[in-house]
């Protein structure tokens, strides 16, 4: 019964992997500051070189920098724009199950 019971839990949290996003609710975005507006073109234009690069000349090293670089300047901009709360239905599901045992 045991065997049952977790099957059918996994298969439940296996199916609610779904992404759900912050809702938009209408209101709008704080203003940036100046600094914050110069630092995102600051991005958009680095953006812009990697993208025109040629990458076939280059080694596996200086690539994976690039990835690095590159996934940096994403995590900044979240952190700038305040890309809002994102929580997939697993998590939530976890977390309800979590309260109810407790």
């Amino acid at each position: 019964m045991k065997k049952i019971t977790y099957f059918l839990l996994a298969t439940l949290l296996l199916i609610g992997s779904v992404n759900v996003a912050k809702a938009d609710d209408g209101k709008a975005q704080k203003a940036l500051t100046t600094e914050q507006q110069i630092r995102l073109e600051q991005i958009t234009k680095r953006v812009e070189e990697i993208k025109q690069m040629e990458k076939s000349n280059l080694s596996g090293e200086q690539k994976k920098e690039l990835r690095q670089e590159l996934k940096q300047m994403k995590k900044e901009t979240r952190a700038i724009a305040n890309g809002g709360i994102y929580l997939s239905v697993t998590a939530l599901l976890v977390i309800i199950i979590i309260l109810l045992i407790l």
